[in-house]
């Protein structure tokens, strides 16, 4: 299936996501030709444009991007079910950046069920000769080198990602989101202090499993040796969607019990 690509103007190079990287990602969310958690992903959207300094029009309310998603998109193109990863980056056209406007662009990765684990488990090492910061930017989707550094690393190491640590060779996520340890009944999460992502579908995914008292959900200082004693690995990406962990290192891990607690909560948007 071929992605679809949409923006609210021409886009041409002399714009600052190109040159600068001054722009910030968030995802949406398209289940059974509907919106699912769209209030959650527009506050983190405000939140991102926020903490980038950036100067949010009036026109940018939860109704636009409604509209703006289903007239494109579940109307206009018929995607039922998706990932809309949409970016908004600052134009030059202001005295002072902080007064510049913005423009956004769109693409939507269709797929079978955004709520659904992706086939095939992945395998995955940590990465230690880079780091990811751990401070107020470090939560939310932008340019981000180590990213790229990680990616291209797990390609050429035959890896479908790698495990980031922080400056205090702590986990904080995977290149492509965040990463959720099983043991027991306990459920780990790398702390948002650690260099985590802010993530609305991460969210979303643990309050249900803490409002039916389905697991003990727990933010941690995770140390990498940890990856190890994990019996489950999880790895939820507002970006690519829903993933088990198979492999790190010489490790196997099991997938059954991550595969029910995310039919329990996909059955819930039913």
């Amino acid at each position: 299936m071929e992605n679809q690509y949409f923006t609210s103007d021409t886009l041409n190079v002399k714009n600052r996501a190109f040159l600068w990287g001054d722009t910030v990602k968030v995802s949406f969310f398209v289940k059974n030709g509907g919106l699912i958690m769209d209030e959650e992903c527009y506050f983190f959207l405000m939140a991102s444009m926020r903490k980038m300094r950036m100067n949010i029009p009036l026109t940018y309310t939860l109704e636009f991007f409604q509209n703006i998603f289903q007239q494109d998109i579940i109307d206009g193109k018929g995607i039922q079910n998706g990932i809309i990863n949409f970016q908004v980056f600052r134009n030059t056209d202001g005295v002072t950046l902080a007064k510049s406007s913005v423009s956004y662009f769109y693409e939507v990765v269709e797929m079978d069920d955004v709520l659904a684990v992706h086939g095939r488990p992945l395998e995955m090492d940590l990465i230690k000769e880079i780091n990811v910061n751990n401070n107020l930017l470090s939560n939310i989707r932008v340019h981000c080198p180590e990213n790229i550094y990680g990616g291209i690393y797990a390609q050429e190491n035959d890896l479908d990602d790698v495990i980031l640590l922080n400056p205090n060779k702590r986990i904080a996520r995977a290149t492509s989101g965040n990463l959720l340890f099983l043991e027991g009944n306990v459920i780990k999460v790398p702390k948002q202090s650690e260099g985590a992502y802010i993530s609305p579908l991460m969210e979303n995914f643990v309050t249900h499993l803490h409002k039916n008292n389905l697991a003990d959900i727990q933010e941690h200082e995770i140390i990498a040796f940890e990856s190890q004693k994990a019996e489950e690995i999880l790895m939820i990406s507002d970006e690519k969607g829903i993933f088990s962990v198979g492999k790190i290192r010489n490790k196997t891990f099991e997938n059954t019990r991550f595969t029910e607690l995310v039919e329990s909560w996909r059955n819930s948007f039913q």
